[in-house]
C-alpha cells in the first residue's frame, strides 16, 4: 500500500520557530524545570471574569453573522476612532471579525496571491508571512531592515504583488513613520500592489507616535489592515481578529471566511462586545506598566553591551549577540536545554537577521530576565 504525498506546498512550509520553542520550554515545565521564557509572544495580563450569563450562553449556541456580529463591528470601529484616530469608517462596510490576526493575513494573501507572485517583507518580519504566502504558491523577497519605506517602493517588480508591513514591528519594536506609510500604499496602489498592514500590536507604543492605517482605507482601494485582540486584550486564546479594509476587499474576505471557518466563534463575539471597554480599560493599564518594564529592561541590555534595533514599542527587543554572518540557531537550542533559557532565533525574522535573538520580557520578572542576560552573555563568551 503506497501512502499518498503531501501537497508540494505544505510538504515545503517550516515549522513555526517561535512555537516549537514554546513547545520544548512546555515539555521542560512538564519535566520539573523552571526556564526562563524570554520567547512568548504575548504579556500576561490579569483580567476580570466578567461572567457568561444565559444570555451568552443560549445566544452563542449556533452561528453569525459570517463578517461579525454587527453589534461588535460597531464597537471595534468606535475603539478605531477613539484611540488610534481613524475615520470616515463603516461597521457595515469596512470591518470583518474572524479567527484572530493570523487567520486574516492568510485569508489576505488569498484574496491577493496568484501562483509565481512576490511578497515582499521588511526585516525583521513575523515569521507565519513567508510560509502564509508559500501556501498561496507564492514566493516572498525579504528586504534588509536597513532598508527605509521609501527604499521598500522603489524595490517593487513587475512580480511583486503584496507588501507586508508590521506596525509596530514584532521583534524590532518599532513604529513607522505615517507618512511614509501612506507614500509606500501610494505607490503601491499605482503599481496595482496590495499593501496588507498588521497592527496587532498597536496598543503597545507609549510615547512612540502611532496612528492607524485604518484611517485610509477608504482612500486606497490597495490597503488592508489587520488586528487582533490576542496581544491588545490579553486573550490570544481566544482566537478573535479583525480586519479593515474598503467594501470591496471585506465582502470578498468574507467569503473567504464563509468557505474557511463560516464565523468567529458566537459566544466570544457576545462576550466582547459587552465587555469590550471595560477589558481595554483594564489591559491598557497593565501596558503602561509593561512600557515602564520596557525601559528598565532596555538598561539591563544596555548594562550587559548588548545592542538592540531602536524602537520603543511591542514588549520585544531584537538583541544582536554577535556580528553578522553568524547564526544564533544552535545557540539558542543548546541556551534552553542547557542554560533554561528561551528565545527565538533570528533567522526566522528574515534573510539577514541570523545573528539576531527575539527577546519577549512580557513575562517573566525583572529579575529572572537579568539572570537570563548573565547566562547568555557567559554562553557566548564560553
Amino acid at each position: 500500500m503506497k501512502t499518498p504525498d503531501f501537497s508540494r506546498r505544505v510538504s515545503n512550509i517550516k515549522r513555526a520557530r517561535s512555537i516549537h520553542i514554546n513547545e520544548l520550554v512546555y515539555r521542560a515545565k512538564r519535566n520539573g524545570r523552571k526556564p526562563i521564557v524570554l520567547s512568548l509572544g504575548e504579556a500576561l495580563f490579569d483580567i476580570p471574569n466578567y461572567g457568561f450569563d444565559d444570555d451568552l450562553v443560549f445566544g452563542g449556541y449556533h452561528y453569525s453573522d459570517s463578517q461579525g456580529l454587527p453589534s461588535l463591528r460597531k464597537k471595534l470601529v468606535t475603539y478605531l476612532l477613539d484611540k488610534h484616530s481613524a475615520k470616515k469608517l463603516s461597521a457595515d462596510d469596512n470591518v470583518m471579525v474572524s479567527m484572530g490576526s493570523k487567520a486574516l493575513t492568510y485569508m489576505s494573501m488569498l484574496l491577493a496571491l496568484n501562483e509565481g507572485d512576490e511578497v515582499l517583507l521588511h526585516e525583521p518580519a513575523w515569521l507565519s508571512y513567508e510560509d502564509q504566502a508559500a501556501l498561496c504558491g507564492a514566493s516572498v523577497r525579504y528586504i534588509p531592515y536597513q532598508c527605509s519605506l521609501r527604499e521598500i517602493s522603489r524595490k517593487i517588480s513587475g512580480k511583486t504583488k503584496v507588501i507586508v508591513i508590521n506596525n509596530p514591528n514584532n521583534p524590532a519594536g518599532w513604529v513607522y513613520d505615517f507618512n511614509e506609510l501612506e507614500c509606500l500604499i501610494s505607490d503601491a496602489e499605482k503599481k496595482g500592489v496590495f499593501v496588507l498592514v498588521d497592527e496587532a500590536y498597536s496598543d503597545f507604543v507609549g510615547d512612540e507616535r502611532f496612528q492607524s492605517a485604518a484611517c485610509l482605507v477608504n482612500d486606497y482601494g490597495n490597503l488592508i489592515v489587520v488586528n487582533s485582540i490576542s496581544k491588545n486584550l490579553g486573550m490570544s486564546g481566544w482566537r478573535v481578529g479583525f480586519a479593515v479594509a474598503d467594501k470591496a476587499i471585506i465582502q470578498k474576505l468574507t467569503v473567504i471566511n464563509q468557505h474557511l471557518v463560516t464565523c468567529a466563534p458566537t459566544m466570544l463575539q457576545l462576550y466582547l462586545e459587552k465587555n469590550f471597554d471595560e477589558i481595554w480599560n483594564v489591559c491598557n493599564r497593565q501596558i503602561e506598566s509593561l512600557l515602564v518594564k520596557r525601559k528598565k529592561v532596555k538598561e539591563l541590555l544596555d548594562r550587559y553591551g548588548f545592542r538592540v534595533l531602536e524602537g520603543g514599542a511591542t514588549f520585544y527587543f531584537f538583541v544582536e549577540l554577535w556580528p553578522k554572518g553568524k547564526n544564533a540557531a544552535d545557540f539558542t537550542e543548546r541556551l534552553l536545554i542547557e542554560d533554561d533559557v528561551a528565545l527565538v532565533p533570528g533567522e526566522a525574522y528574515g534573510r539577514t537577521t541570523s545573528h539576531f535573538v527575539r527577546l519577549s520580557f512580557g513575562t517573566e520578572t525583572l529579575e529572572r530576565i537579568e539572570m537570563a542576560l548573565q547566562r547568555i552573555s557567559a554562553r557566548i563568551q564560553s
